[in-house]
């Protein structure tokens, strides 16, 4: 097995990045996308986003927070809440929508990152800890055992924080799923990303919707105490009756969180965004979702997966559930 660099891998992250930059930049003679005013959004700061972000580099340790720029990152931090990607940079699957490096890791894990996710959770005091991944189809489990290795050494190390899986579909091999399981963690999250119609148009085509509803429903048969978590994005060309449809099929395999956010383009090789929804969409949405049964909604333009993930704990809380 050959040592992972991760430098080397940020490196040609940041070489891909700044490609799709050039593009843009030749392609200015087209129209750009304008996005609505209420995208407007404030940039990190603030004492607290100064010294935390301090002590990760002090550490070593780097967040999809940063590395994905994400827009809602100085409330989440506030919140004690953040996000950390495991298994490398590269996925082995190209989804339309998704700008991470598409390739071949060959194998290569860093098992540097068991201890660095413990140790995340001690520098930033974290509540709650959101650990997502590339796919990882090169290695024999699809990195179960990776992401249970994880979960398991921050709940040893730091139990106080609550950690949230947000998961490859592990080409659906239940004795995979049940590896990750079994580390106990407080959410299971997989994505079915956008409705029926739109997967094979959006996702990779080894992913699947049927397949993602089959993995939530294996997680909630077989490890009720665990609550799993889906998420959409708008602004693909879906209509409001399939994303409907799509609450359905959902609440039919008893899932118990779902999000709904703005697709994005990352670059101009990516799928186009074919319509911007409002605010008042998204709280349609979101009063939709509540009338279905889901536990708890996340709905609005910049939403993520992981935006205020630990809301749910609170709302739990709220309701009297002791946790």
């Amino acid at each position: 097995m050959q040592d992972y660099d991760y430098e080397q891998q940020r490196k040609k992250i940041r070489e891909k990045r700044e490609k799709a930059q050039e593009l843009l930049r030749a392609k200015k003679k087209s129209t750009p996308e304008k996005k609505p005013d209420w995208f407007k959004i404030k940039l990190p700061g603030g004492d607290n986003y100064t010294e935390l972000k301090k002590n990760l580099r002090d550490n070593k340790i780097w967040t999809v927070c940063e590395e994905a720029s994400c827009p809602n990152l100085t409330e989440c931090w506030a919140a004690k809440t953040a996000t950390m990607m495991i298994l490398g940079g590269t996925c082995t699957r190209a989804c339309r929508f998704c700008h991470v490096d598409t390739g071949n890791p060959k194998g290569v894990i860093n098992q540097e990152e068991i201890a660095n996710a413990a140790n995340m959770a001690k520098v930033m005091a974290l509540n709650y800890l959101v650990i997502t991944s590339v796919d990882r189809d090169d290695l024999p489990d699809f990195g179960a055992s990776h992401f249970a290795n994880v979960v398991e050494s921050v709940r040893e190390n730091h139990p106080k924080t609550l950690v949230e899986v947000l998961v490859p579909d592990f080409n659906a091999v239940e004795e995979h799923m049940d590896t990750l399981a079994k580390s106990n963690p407080f959410v299971i999250a997989q994505n079915v990303e956008t409705v029926k119609r739109l997967t094979h148009v959006v996702r990779d085509r080894r992913a699947g919707y049927e397949q993602s509803l089959n993995c939530l429903k294996y997680y909630k048969d077989n490890y009720p105490h665990i609550s799993t978590k889906t998420s959409l994005m708008v602004g693909l060309g879906e209509t409001m009756e399939e994303l409907i449809e799509c609450m359905d099929d959902l609440r039919s395999v008893n899932c118990d969180i779902i999000t709904f956010g703005q697709y994005l383009r990352p670059t101009q090789r990516h799928l186009a965004v074919e319509r911007y929804y409002t605010p008042a969409e998204f709280e349609e949405l979101k009063n939709i979702a509540y009338e279905k049964g889901f536990k708890f909604v996340a709905s609005g333009p910049l939403v993520r997966s992981s935006y205020k993930a630990a809301d749910y704990l609170k709302h739990l809380r709220d309701q009297g559930h002791e946790i």
